[in-house]
Protein backbone atom coordinates (compact mmCIF):
# COMPACT_ATOMS: atom_id res chain seq x y z
CA UNK A 1 0.00 0.00 0.00
CA UNK A 2 1.34 3.59 -0.55
CA UNK A 3 2.88 5.35 2.28
CA UNK A 4 0.99 8.77 3.22
CA UNK A 5 3.04 11.46 2.33
CA UNK A 6 2.48 13.21 6.44
CA UNK A 7 0.94 12.17 9.47
CA UNK A 8 -0.18 14.62 11.97
CA UNK A 9 -0.34 12.68 15.01
CA UNK A 10 -1.98 12.77 18.35
CA UNK A 11 -3.87 16.22 18.07
CA UNK A 12 -7.15 17.03 19.06
CA UNK A 13 -9.25 17.65 15.40
CA UNK A 14 -11.51 20.64 14.95
CA UNK A 15 -14.21 18.67 12.92
CA UNK A 16 -17.54 20.48 12.43
CA UNK A 17 -19.46 19.64 15.39
CA UNK A 18 -17.02 17.97 17.75
CA UNK A 19 -13.51 18.01 18.88
CA UNK A 20 -11.51 14.39 18.16
CA UNK A 21 -8.36 13.57 19.02
CA UNK A 22 -7.40 11.53 15.74
CA UNK A 23 -4.10 11.85 13.35
CA UNK A 24 -4.51 13.13 10.03
CA UNK A 25 -3.19 11.50 6.94
CA UNK A 26 -2.61 13.50 3.74
CA UNK A 27 -0.89 12.35 0.27
CA UNK A 28 -0.89 14.44 -2.69
CA UNK A 29 -1.88 17.23 -0.69
CA UNK A 30 -5.49 16.06 0.09
CA UNK A 31 -6.48 14.41 3.33
CA UNK A 32 -7.10 10.80 2.68
CA UNK A 33 -7.35 9.59 6.57
CA UNK A 34 -8.75 10.32 9.29
CA UNK A 35 -7.97 7.79 12.13
CA UNK A 36 -5.51 6.10 14.51
CA UNK A 37 -1.94 5.92 11.43
CA UNK A 38 0.69 3.20 12.56
CA UNK A 39 4.36 5.07 12.57
CA UNK A 40 5.15 3.19 9.46
CA UNK A 41 2.53 4.59 7.60
CA UNK A 42 3.80 7.76 6.66
CA UNK A 43 7.33 8.99 5.03
CA UNK A 44 6.65 11.44 7.62
CA UNK A 45 5.06 12.19 10.98
CA UNK A 46 4.45 15.60 12.97
CA UNK A 47 3.85 14.91 16.51
CA UNK A 48 0.13 17.22 17.67
CA UNK A 49 -0.06 16.20 21.12
CA UNK A 50 -1.08 19.54 22.76
CA UNK A 51 -2.07 21.27 19.52
CA UNK A 52 -5.86 21.81 17.96
CA UNK A 53 -5.65 20.68 14.10
CA UNK A 54 -8.06 23.13 13.06
CA UNK A 55 -9.39 23.67 9.14
CA UNK A 56 -7.11 26.75 7.79
CA UNK A 57 -8.66 29.98 7.81
CA UNK A 58 -10.03 31.54 4.31
CA UNK A 59 -9.90 35.27 4.65
CA UNK A 60 -12.49 36.65 1.88
CA UNK A 61 -11.26 40.21 2.65
CA UNK A 62 -7.89 41.24 2.14
CA UNK A 63 -6.12 44.13 0.56
CA UNK A 64 -2.52 43.14 -0.90
CA UNK A 65 -2.14 46.32 -3.08
CA UNK A 66 -0.23 45.00 -6.35
CA UNK A 67 0.43 45.91 -8.60
CA UNK A 68 1.68 49.02 -7.91
CA UNK A 69 1.11 49.31 -4.42
CA UNK A 70 3.62 47.04 -3.16
CA UNK A 71 4.79 49.70 -0.83
CA UNK A 72 2.09 49.12 1.07
CA UNK A 73 1.89 45.33 1.28
CA UNK A 74 1.98 43.03 -1.53
CA UNK A 75 1.48 39.61 -1.99
CA UNK A 76 4.86 38.17 -0.62
CA UNK A 77 4.57 39.98 2.99
CA UNK A 78 0.87 39.77 3.11
CA UNK A 79 0.62 36.14 2.11
CA UNK A 80 3.24 35.34 4.67
CA UNK A 81 1.34 36.67 7.70
CA UNK A 82 -1.89 35.33 6.49
CA UNK A 83 -0.32 32.14 6.40
CA UNK A 84 2.06 32.93 9.94
CA UNK A 85 -2.03 33.15 11.10
CA UNK A 86 -2.84 29.79 10.23
CA UNK A 87 -4.92 31.44 6.55
CA UNK A 88 -4.82 29.13 3.95
CA UNK A 89 -6.36 30.95 1.73
CA UNK A 90 -7.64 34.24 0.66
CA UNK A 91 -9.20 36.54 -1.71
CA UNK A 92 -7.75 39.60 -2.61
CA UNK A 93 -10.09 42.86 -3.23
CA UNK A 94 -10.03 45.02 -6.38
CA UNK A 95 -8.58 47.93 -4.79
CA UNK A 96 -5.78 49.59 -3.98
CA UNK A 97 -4.48 48.64 -6.52
CA UNK A 98 -2.75 50.67 -9.80
CA UNK A 99 -4.54 49.59 -11.93
CA UNK A 100 -7.32 48.58 -9.82
CA UNK A 101 -8.71 45.13 -11.03
CA UNK A 102 -12.15 46.48 -13.17
CA UNK A 103 -10.87 44.88 -16.00
CA UNK A 104 -9.22 41.64 -17.20
CA UNK A 105 -6.15 43.23 -18.33
CA UNK A 106 -6.10 44.44 -15.11
CA UNK A 107 -7.03 40.96 -13.39
CA UNK A 108 -4.10 39.68 -15.61
CA UNK A 109 -1.35 42.58 -14.09
CA UNK A 110 -2.63 41.60 -10.92
CA UNK A 111 -2.23 37.79 -11.35
CA UNK A 112 1.02 38.10 -13.05
CA UNK A 113 2.13 39.93 -9.91
CA UNK A 114 1.13 37.13 -7.43
CA UNK A 115 2.05 34.24 -9.06
CA UNK A 116 4.92 32.42 -7.42
CA UNK A 117 5.04 34.89 -4.92
CA UNK A 118 1.97 33.81 -2.71
CA UNK A 119 2.31 31.73 0.48
CA UNK A 120 -1.15 30.21 -0.10
CA UNK A 121 -4.08 29.89 -2.27
CA UNK A 122 -5.55 33.22 -3.49
CA UNK A 123 -8.68 34.14 -5.32
CA UNK A 124 -9.16 37.36 -6.91
CA UNK A 125 -12.67 40.01 -6.83
CA UNK A 126 -13.19 42.14 -9.68
CA UNK A 127 -14.57 45.68 -9.56
CA UNK A 128 -18.48 47.03 -9.59
CA UNK A 129 -17.55 50.58 -10.87
CA UNK A 130 -19.16 53.51 -12.67
CA UNK A 131 -18.58 53.17 -16.54
CA UNK A 132 -17.22 49.99 -16.30
CA UNK A 133 -20.53 48.10 -16.61
CA UNK A 134 -19.42 46.26 -20.24
CA UNK A 135 -16.33 44.71 -17.59
CA UNK A 136 -18.46 42.41 -15.71
CA UNK A 137 -19.27 39.42 -18.15
CA UNK A 138 -15.49 39.24 -18.87
CA UNK A 139 -14.30 39.12 -15.70
CA UNK A 140 -16.52 36.49 -14.58
CA UNK A 141 -15.41 34.31 -17.37
CA UNK A 142 -11.87 35.07 -16.18
CA UNK A 143 -12.31 33.87 -13.10
CA UNK A 144 -12.95 36.27 -10.61
CA UNK A 145 -14.83 35.32 -7.91
CA UNK A 146 -17.55 37.23 -7.49
CA UNK A 147 -17.49 41.79 -7.74
CA UNK A 148 -17.07 44.95 -4.75
CA UNK A 149 -18.60 48.09 -4.56
CA UNK A 150 -18.31 50.67 -2.57
CA UNK A 151 -21.59 52.57 -1.98
CA UNK A 152 -19.17 55.71 -0.07
CA UNK A 153 -16.22 56.95 -1.52
CA UNK A 154 -13.05 54.51 -0.89
CA UNK A 155 -11.04 57.84 -0.26
CA UNK A 156 -8.40 57.98 -2.79
CA UNK A 157 -8.03 60.90 -5.25
CA UNK A 158 -5.60 59.34 -7.87
CA UNK A 159 -6.37 59.41 -11.12
CA UNK A 160 -6.42 55.34 -11.25
CA UNK A 161 -8.86 55.13 -8.34
CA UNK A 162 -11.07 52.94 -7.74
CA UNK A 163 -14.77 54.76 -7.62
CA UNK A 164 -17.82 54.77 -5.30
CA UNK A 165 -21.39 53.50 -7.02
CA UNK A 166 -24.25 55.66 -7.95
CA UNK A 167 -27.48 54.39 -7.35
CA UNK A 168 -28.18 53.78 -11.10
CA UNK A 169 -24.69 52.23 -11.75
CA UNK A 170 -25.67 50.06 -8.52
CA UNK A 171 -29.00 48.89 -9.98
CA UNK A 172 -27.40 47.96 -13.12
CA UNK A 173 -24.96 46.05 -12.20
CA UNK A 174 -26.67 44.32 -9.95
CA UNK A 175 -29.32 43.07 -12.64
CA UNK A 176 -25.91 42.07 -15.16
CA UNK A 177 -24.21 39.95 -11.78
CA UNK A 178 -27.72 38.11 -10.94
CA UNK A 179 -27.56 36.76 -14.45
CA UNK A 180 -23.51 36.27 -14.23
CA UNK A 181 -24.27 33.89 -10.99
CA UNK A 182 -21.68 35.95 -9.05
CA UNK A 183 -22.02 37.43 -5.69
CA UNK A 184 -21.88 41.42 -5.10
CA UNK A 185 -20.10 42.57 -1.96
CA UNK A 186 -20.61 45.61 -0.77
CA UNK A 187 -19.03 48.40 1.41
CA UNK A 188 -22.44 49.61 2.63
CA UNK A 189 -22.06 53.42 3.89
CA UNK A 190 -24.26 56.26 2.64
CA UNK A 191 -21.55 58.66 0.61
CA UNK A 192 -24.39 61.60 0.94
CA UNK A 193 -24.62 61.12 4.78
CA UNK A 194 -20.71 60.51 5.34
CA UNK A 195 -19.88 63.06 2.86
CA UNK A 196 -22.07 66.33 4.81
CA UNK A 197 -21.40 64.67 8.58
CA UNK A 198 -17.76 65.48 7.11
CA UNK A 199 -18.09 68.63 5.77
CA UNK A 200 -19.77 70.14 8.71
CA UNK A 201 -17.34 67.88 11.31
CA UNK A 202 -14.20 69.67 9.74
CA UNK A 203 -16.10 73.43 9.57
CA UNK A 204 -16.64 72.56 13.56
CA UNK A 205 -13.36 71.96 14.13
CA UNK A 206 -11.79 74.78 11.92
CA UNK A 207 -14.16 76.87 14.69
CA UNK A 208 -13.33 75.00 17.97
CA UNK A 209 -10.79 77.56 20.08
CA UNK A 210 -7.04 76.11 19.69
CA UNK A 211 -8.50 73.31 17.14
CA UNK A 212 -6.57 74.04 13.98
CA UNK A 213 -3.50 75.41 12.32
CA UNK A 214 -1.90 75.70 9.28
CA UNK A 215 0.53 73.27 8.36
CA UNK A 216 2.31 73.68 4.83
CA UNK A 217 -0.47 76.27 3.47
CA UNK A 218 -3.60 73.78 4.27
CA UNK A 219 -5.79 73.89 7.54
CA UNK A 220 -4.92 71.14 9.86
CA UNK A 221 -7.56 70.12 12.79
CA UNK A 222 -6.86 67.69 15.91
CA UNK A 223 -9.74 65.72 15.61
CA UNK A 224 -10.72 63.07 18.60
CA UNK A 225 -12.03 59.62 17.84
CA UNK A 226 -15.75 61.25 18.92
CA UNK A 227 -15.20 63.79 16.59
CA UNK A 228 -14.18 60.94 13.47
CA UNK A 229 -16.75 58.63 14.33
CA UNK A 230 -19.63 60.80 14.19
CA UNK A 231 -18.84 61.26 10.68
CA UNK A 232 -19.89 57.58 10.02
CA UNK A 233 -22.99 56.76 12.35
CA UNK A 234 -24.87 53.63 12.40
CA UNK A 235 -27.41 55.34 10.47
CA UNK A 236 -25.33 55.48 7.66
CA UNK A 237 -24.45 51.54 7.05
CA UNK A 238 -27.88 50.90 7.59
CA UNK A 239 -29.44 53.41 5.10
CA UNK A 240 -27.04 52.01 2.42
CA UNK A 241 -27.63 48.49 3.67
CA UNK A 242 -31.46 49.16 3.33
CA UNK A 243 -31.14 50.71 0.16
CA UNK A 244 -28.72 47.54 -1.07
CA UNK A 245 -31.74 44.80 -0.07
CA UNK A 246 -34.26 47.05 -1.98
CA UNK A 247 -32.08 46.85 -5.03
CA UNK A 248 -31.30 43.33 -4.32
CA UNK A 249 -34.73 42.34 -4.18
CA UNK A 250 -35.50 43.72 -7.23
CA UNK A 251 -33.01 42.27 -9.26
CA UNK A 252 -32.31 38.91 -7.12
CA UNK A 253 -28.50 39.93 -6.84
CA UNK A 254 -27.16 37.44 -4.11
CA UNK A 255 -25.03 39.97 -1.85
CA UNK A 256 -22.56 39.51 0.62
CA UNK A 257 -22.50 42.37 3.02
CA UNK A 258 -18.79 43.42 4.20
CA UNK A 259 -17.32 44.47 7.51
CA UNK A 260 -20.73 44.60 8.72
CA UNK A 261 -20.45 47.27 12.24
CA UNK A 262 -23.69 46.95 14.04
CA UNK A 263 -26.33 45.21 15.55
CA UNK A 264 -28.92 46.71 13.89
CA UNK A 265 -27.61 46.42 10.25
CA UNK A 266 -27.04 42.61 11.29
CA UNK A 267 -31.15 42.88 11.88
CA UNK A 268 -32.02 44.45 8.33
CA UNK A 269 -30.02 41.70 6.41
CA UNK A 270 -31.37 38.84 9.05
CA UNK A 271 -34.68 40.59 7.92
CA UNK A 272 -34.03 39.97 4.39
CA UNK A 273 -32.76 36.39 4.80
CA UNK A 274 -36.35 35.79 6.64
CA UNK A 275 -38.08 36.90 3.19
CA UNK A 276 -35.89 34.00 1.27
CA UNK A 277 -32.65 37.06 0.03
CA UNK A 278 -29.52 35.27 -1.48
CA UNK A 279 -27.77 37.62 1.32
CA UNK A 280 -24.41 37.14 3.98
CA UNK A 281 -22.47 39.33 6.04
CA UNK A 282 -19.38 39.35 7.41
CA UNK A 283 -18.04 41.45 10.10
CA UNK A 284 -14.50 41.94 11.50
CA UNK A 285 -12.14 41.17 14.70
CA UNK A 286 -11.48 44.37 15.38
CA UNK A 287 -15.26 45.52 15.71
CA UNK A 288 -15.35 42.15 18.32
CA UNK A 289 -12.21 43.63 20.52
CA UNK A 290 -11.82 47.41 19.93
CA UNK A 291 -13.95 49.63 20.72
CA UNK A 292 -14.00 53.86 19.80
CA UNK A 293 -11.85 54.34 22.97
CA UNK A 294 -9.25 52.03 21.44
CA UNK A 295 -9.23 54.65 18.11
CA UNK A 296 -9.05 57.30 21.11
CA UNK A 297 -6.05 55.34 22.54
CA UNK A 298 -4.58 54.24 19.74
CA UNK A 299 -4.97 56.94 17.42
CA UNK A 300 -5.22 56.32 13.52
CA UNK A 301 -3.63 52.99 13.77
CA UNK A 302 -6.75 51.95 14.62
CA UNK A 303 -8.80 54.01 11.83
CA UNK A 304 -10.92 52.34 9.68
CA UNK A 305 -14.32 52.79 7.61
CA UNK A 306 -16.96 51.68 9.32
CA UNK A 307 -15.59 53.06 12.66
CA UNK A 308 -15.26 51.04 15.54
CA UNK A 309 -18.31 51.47 18.06
CA UNK A 310 -18.62 51.46 21.22
CA UNK A 311 -18.30 48.81 23.87
CA UNK A 312 -22.59 48.01 23.99
CA UNK A 313 -22.01 47.55 20.14
CA UNK A 314 -19.35 45.07 20.42
CA UNK A 315 -21.43 43.38 22.77
CA UNK A 316 -24.50 43.15 20.50
CA UNK A 317 -22.39 41.94 17.69
CA UNK A 318 -21.18 39.30 20.04
CA UNK A 319 -24.55 38.54 20.56
CA UNK A 320 -25.52 38.32 17.55
CA UNK A 321 -22.76 35.92 16.94
CA UNK A 322 -24.00 33.62 19.24
CA UNK A 323 -27.12 33.86 17.69
CA UNK A 324 -25.76 32.51 14.48
CA UNK A 325 -26.85 35.85 12.91
CA UNK A 326 -23.48 36.87 11.80
CA UNK A 327 -22.37 34.45 8.64
CA UNK A 328 -18.86 34.77 8.67
CA UNK A 329 -15.52 36.68 10.20
CA UNK A 330 -12.99 38.03 8.07
CA UNK A 331 -10.36 40.62 8.53
CA UNK A 332 -10.19 43.34 6.05
CA UNK A 333 -6.44 43.59 5.98
CA UNK A 334 -6.08 47.37 4.96
CA UNK A 335 -2.49 48.31 5.04
CA UNK A 336 -0.52 51.76 4.73
CA UNK A 337 3.03 53.05 4.80
CA UNK A 338 3.10 53.59 8.79
CA UNK A 339 3.49 57.28 7.46
CA UNK A 340 0.34 57.46 6.38
CA UNK A 341 -0.99 56.89 9.62
CA UNK A 342 0.00 59.55 11.38
CA UNK A 343 -1.41 63.46 11.47
CA UNK A 344 -4.92 64.42 12.13
CA UNK A 345 -7.16 61.17 12.52
CA UNK A 346 -9.72 62.88 10.21
CA UNK A 347 -6.98 62.89 7.47
CA UNK A 348 -4.71 59.89 7.92
CA UNK A 349 -5.68 56.46 5.74
CA UNK A 350 -8.44 54.46 7.13
CA UNK A 351 -7.76 50.32 7.55
CA UNK A 352 -6.35 48.11 10.08
CA UNK A 353 -3.82 45.75 9.31
CA UNK A 354 -4.90 42.93 11.33
CA UNK A 355 -4.68 39.50 9.30
CA UNK A 356 -2.19 37.84 10.54
CA UNK A 357 -3.95 37.85 14.23
CA UNK A 358 -7.58 37.15 13.17
CA UNK A 359 -7.87 33.42 14.24
CA UNK A 360 -5.88 34.08 17.41
CA UNK A 361 -7.76 36.96 18.26
CA UNK A 362 -11.42 34.99 17.39
CA UNK A 363 -10.12 31.81 19.90
CA UNK A 364 -8.61 34.22 22.71
CA UNK A 365 -11.95 36.57 22.49
CA UNK A 366 -14.61 34.38 21.42
CA UNK A 367 -13.72 31.07 22.99
CA UNK A 368 -11.93 32.28 25.83
CA UNK A 369 -14.20 34.85 27.02
CA UNK A 370 -17.40 34.37 25.05
CA UNK A 371 -18.12 31.09 25.54
CA UNK A 372 -18.25 30.12 21.75
CA UNK A 373 -16.41 26.57 21.05
CA UNK A 374 -14.03 25.70 18.40
CA UNK A 375 -16.13 24.29 15.92
CA UNK A 376 -18.07 27.77 16.12
CA UNK A 377 -14.78 29.66 15.42
CA UNK A 378 -13.98 27.01 12.31
CA UNK A 379 -17.45 27.55 11.26
CA UNK A 380 -17.04 31.05 11.11
CA UNK A 381 -13.59 31.47 9.74
CA UNK A 382 -13.42 28.80 7.42
CA UNK A 383 -16.21 26.36 6.63
CA UNK A 384 -18.97 29.20 5.62
CA UNK A 385 -16.58 31.47 3.71
CA UNK A 386 -15.79 28.19 1.79
CA UNK A 387 -18.99 27.55 1.70
CA UNK A 388 -20.39 30.70 0.29
CA UNK A 389 -17.49 31.61 -2.44
CA UNK A 390 -17.43 28.05 -3.84
CA UNK A 391 -14.22 26.40 -2.42
CA UNK A 392 -16.08 24.18 -0.86
CA UNK A 393 -15.67 20.94 -0.18
CA UNK A 394 -12.19 21.41 -1.24
CA UNK A 395 -11.78 23.82 1.46
CA UNK A 396 -13.17 24.81 4.54
CA UNK A 397 -13.21 21.71 6.79
CA UNK A 398 -11.63 18.66 8.28
CA UNK A 399 -12.19 16.11 6.15
CA UNK A 400 -11.81 13.01 3.33
CA UNK A 401 -10.66 14.26 0.14
CA UNK A 402 -10.49 18.19 0.86
CA UNK A 403 -7.10 19.97 0.79
CA UNK A 404 -4.74 19.31 3.63
CA UNK A 405 -5.09 22.87 4.47
CA UNK A 406 -4.84 22.86 8.75
CA UNK A 407 -3.50 25.40 11.25
CA UNK A 408 -1.99 23.81 14.30
CA UNK A 409 -2.67 25.88 16.75
CA UNK A 410 -1.42 25.84 21.23
CA UNK A 411 -3.96 26.98 23.61
CA UNK A 412 -1.73 27.25 25.91
CA UNK A 413 0.88 29.37 24.93
CA UNK A 414 -0.04 32.67 26.07
CA UNK A 415 2.38 35.63 24.57
CA UNK A 416 2.21 39.07 24.02
CA UNK A 417 2.20 40.34 20.21
CA UNK A 418 5.12 42.85 19.75
CA UNK A 419 5.69 44.60 16.42
CA UNK A 420 8.93 42.18 15.61
CA UNK A 421 6.43 39.36 15.37
CA UNK A 422 4.25 40.83 12.26
CA UNK A 423 5.16 39.56 8.89
CA UNK A 424 3.67 42.98 7.77
CA UNK A 425 6.18 45.37 5.44
CA UNK A 426 4.91 47.76 7.61
CA UNK A 427 5.25 46.66 11.24
CA UNK A 428 2.22 48.68 13.05
CA UNK A 429 -0.78 47.14 14.19
CA UNK A 430 -3.68 47.83 16.73
CA UNK A 431 -2.86 44.69 18.65
CA UNK A 432 0.35 45.30 19.09
CA UNK A 433 1.23 45.07 22.77
CA UNK A 434 -2.11 42.51 23.19
CA UNK A 435 -1.79 39.93 25.66
CA UNK A 436 -3.33 36.72 23.82
CA UNK A 437 -3.46 33.30 25.99
CA UNK A 438 -3.21 31.28 22.06
CA UNK A 439 -1.01 30.57 19.53
CA UNK A 440 -0.64 29.32 15.89
CA UNK A 441 2.44 26.74 15.97
CA UNK A 442 2.45 25.27 12.45
CA UNK A 443 0.39 25.80 9.53
CA UNK A 444 -0.07 23.73 6.41
CA UNK A 445 -1.13 24.48 2.54
CA UNK A 446 -2.68 21.63 0.54
CA UNK A 447 -0.21 19.62 2.87
CA UNK A 448 2.83 21.30 2.43
CA UNK A 449 4.34 22.95 5.79
CA UNK A 450 3.64 27.02 5.07
CA UNK A 451 5.09 28.16 8.59
CA UNK A 452 6.20 26.67 11.77
CA UNK A 453 6.49 29.15 14.91
CA UNK A 454 10.21 29.49 16.09
CA UNK A 455 11.41 29.04 12.21
CA UNK A 456 9.06 31.36 10.41
CA UNK A 457 7.48 31.27 6.98
CA UNK A 458 8.41 28.48 4.07
CA UNK A 459 9.62 29.21 1.79
CA UNK A 460 12.06 32.35 2.67
CA UNK A 461 9.86 34.72 1.80
CA UNK A 462 10.03 35.81 5.59
CA UNK A 463 13.10 37.46 4.54
CA UNK A 464 11.40 39.54 1.53
CA UNK A 465 8.99 40.83 4.13
CA UNK A 466 11.58 41.97 6.34
CA UNK A 467 13.26 43.99 3.76
CA UNK A 468 15.63 41.54 3.14
CA UNK A 469 16.63 40.26 -0.31
CA UNK A 470 15.71 36.78 -0.46
CA UNK A 471 17.69 34.01 -1.53
CA UNK A 472 17.34 33.84 -6.19
CA UNK A 473 14.79 31.75 -6.85
CA UNK A 474 12.44 31.88 -3.21
CA UNK A 475 8.85 31.61 -4.39
CA UNK A 476 5.60 31.03 -2.89
CA UNK A 477 3.43 27.90 -3.40
CA UNK A 478 -0.17 29.28 -3.22
CA UNK A 479 -1.86 28.86 -6.12
CA UNK A 480 -4.83 30.40 -7.83
CA UNK A 481 -8.39 29.89 -6.83
CA UNK A 482 -9.95 30.34 -10.35
CA UNK A 483 -13.41 30.89 -9.81
CA UNK A 484 -15.87 28.70 -12.14
CA UNK A 485 -19.68 27.89 -11.41
CA UNK A 486 -22.19 29.17 -8.78
CA UNK A 487 -21.12 29.93 -5.66
CA UNK A 488 -23.27 28.34 -2.99
CA UNK A 489 -26.57 30.30 -2.13
CA UNK A 490 -26.73 31.78 1.40
CA UNK A 491 -28.96 29.30 3.64
CA UNK A 492 -32.52 30.12 4.04
CA UNK A 493 -32.54 31.18 0.14
CA UNK A 494 -35.63 30.92 -2.10
CA UNK A 495 -35.29 31.49 -5.22
CA UNK A 496 -39.42 33.02 -5.74
CA UNK A 497 -38.27 36.53 -6.89
CA UNK A 498 -41.40 36.11 -9.24
CA UNK A 499 -43.64 36.04 -6.35
CA UNK A 500 -42.27 38.96 -4.52
CA UNK A 501 -42.87 42.94 -5.11
CA UNK A 502 -40.75 44.39 -7.88
CA UNK A 503 -40.95 47.91 -6.11
CA UNK A 504 -37.98 49.54 -4.65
Amino acid sequence: MEKLDLAIRGGSVVLPDEVRRMDVGIRAGRIVKLGDIAADEAKEAVDARGLHVMAGMIDVHVHLNEPGLGDWEGFESGSAALAAGGCTAYLDMPLNGIPPTVTVRALERKLAAAKGRSVVDYGCWGGLVPGRLDELEPLAAAGVVGFKAFMSAPGDPSEEAFREVDDATLLEGMKRIARLGKVLALHAESEPIVARLTAEARERLRSRPGGGKFVGGEFRVGTSAADYSATRPVEAELEAVRRALRFARETGCPLHFVHISSAAAVAAIRAAKEEGMDVTLETCPHYLTLTEDDLGRLGSVAKCAPPLRSEAERDRLWEEIRAGRIDMISSDHSPCPTSMKTGDLLEAWGGISGAQSSLELMIDEGVGRRGLTLPQISRLLSSAPAKRFGLYPDKGEIAVGSHADLALVDLSAGYTLEAGDLYYRHKHSPYVGRSFSCRVAATYSRGRLVYRLGEGVFPAVAEEAAGAAGPEGAAGAGQWLRAGGRPVAAPGFRDDRAARGRSL
